[in-house]
């Protein structure tokens, strides 16, 4: 059933479920602190990847609408996430899920061997299969995070009815791709691990799984449904590293319905949407 009225619940401070387990085994200081909020998709895409990475970090929960002193000082605009370099005299700082999720990945390649692009071994190979990856990532973020939430924000029938389109328009251009990869890295040299990796790259986005039960609830969404794409999906949401930075339902439905009713100031990300800007 679509809900059709706003019952004023607001966002969660706090995670969940698997998430909340995770935030209690990383409360211990560590060379990198991650400040983050529990209902961002953009945190975590970046959450996965240190789990999935294996680099050791501290988790910190703060509310981005607050702005607290110590999440401006590693981010200028306040928003998450944003990532503090302890092992600096004074501290460093990154912000941008894309900019971190590069760092953390240089620095896992050169820690534990571990990375999310795919591996080094067959050069004659390295730069097609590395490039087709950020191609996926690349179309996450151009198309279909905005979509995503203009689909969202969406208040009438028409704006929805094109929304929808617009959203599964981007679903099947992230489908080609990665069929696209499928055919010409994978048929090529045989990468086993290149699916994990795949999953967890383009899944970073995370726009699909974690809010296909907003989606479902506010606008009556259902993802499109095929073996391949239902492969691809199903290693991402049963991946372990996934998993362990998910909450539950219900924190994800809260905090996303002030999106759904498209309330005034409900974030920066709203606002640009709403006046056709860029995302921040």
């Amino acid at each position: 059933m679509v809900s059709k009225t706003d019952s004023g619940k607001t966002y969660r401070n706090e995670c969940t479920g698997h998430a909340l387990e995770t935030v209690k085994s990383h409360t211990e200081d560590q060379d990198l602190t991650l400040f983050g909020s529990c209902f961002c998709p953009f945190v975590q895409r970046v959450w996965v990847s240190f789990e999935y990475l294996q680099i050791q970090y501290k988790v910190h929960e703060v509310d981005p609408y607050k702005k607290p002193k110590d999440l401006l000082e590693v981010s200028p605009k306040g928003l998450v996430p944003g990532l503090k370099l302890n092992n600096f005299h004074p501290p460093r700082a990154l912000n941008e899920s894309t900019v971190i999720l590069e760092y953390i990945n240089d620095l896992a390649v050169t820690s534990n061997g571990r990375s999310l692009l795919p591996p080094t071994t067959n050069p004659c190979n390295i730069t097609d299969a590395r490039a087709l990856v950020r191609l996926q990532c690349d179309h996450v973020n151009r198309s279909l995070v905005p979509s995503f939430y203009r689909y969202l924000q969406a208040q009438d029938q028409d704006s929805q009815i094109n929304g929808g389109k617009e959203f599964h328009e981007s679903i099947e251009g992230l489908v080609e791709l990665l069929e696209r990869t499928e055919k010409e890295v994978v048929r090529i040299d045989g990468v086993s691990g290149a699916g994990e990796r795949k999953a967890l790259a383009v899944g970073l986005g995370l726009w699909i799984p974690e809010n296909e039960e907003d989606l479902g609830l506010y606008r009556g969404f259902e993802l499109p449904r095929g073996e391949k794409f239902d492969r691809w999906t199903s290693k991402l949401f049963n991946h372990p590293s996934f998993k362990r930075t998910c909450n539950t339902e219900d924190l994800y439905l809260d905090s996303y319905e002030r999106y759904a009713f498209n309330r005034l100031n409900t974030s920066q990300v709203a606002n640009a949407v709403n006046s056709g800007r860029g995302l921040p």
